[in-house]
């Protein structure tokens, strides 16, 4: 996966837009940022629920995995570009956009 395919995937979200967070792109709802890419695209990040946290990089751990220290905690989770395939990716981002968003926004999502 490329960085303008996360990119792509994290803005087709309901109401996400692209910002700037420490001279590198992120995504936020609401002005609360649910994925950020890194500067070089090699990698993206998104905020997860410790549960899903843990079934992500359990069921591919080539692709996700726990960002080291405090930052695991608050459900960070790198997810490694070259590794990632877009069904994966778009689960991981539409779990992070839902933990994000206020949940008067849920029904935004197709099917619900």
């Amino acid at each position: 996966m490329t960085a303008d395919e996360f990119r792509e995937l994290a803005l087709a979200l309901p109401e996400a837009e692209e910002r700037s967070h420490m001279n590198h792109p992120d995504f936020r709802v609401k002005g609360k940022i649910f994925a950020t890419l890194d500067a070089n695209n090699e990698w993206g990040m998104v905020k997860l629920s410790t549960e899903d946290q843990a079934l992500f990089s359990r069921t591919d751990p080539a692709t996700f995995e726990p960002f080291p220290g405090g930052w695991a905690k608050f459900g960070c989770t790198k997810v490694m570009l070259p590794t990632a395939d877009e069904p994966a990716v778009r689960q991981a981002l539409l779990a992070a956009w839902r933990r994000t968003a206020p949940k008067t926004m849920h029904h935004l999502l197709e099917g619900e």
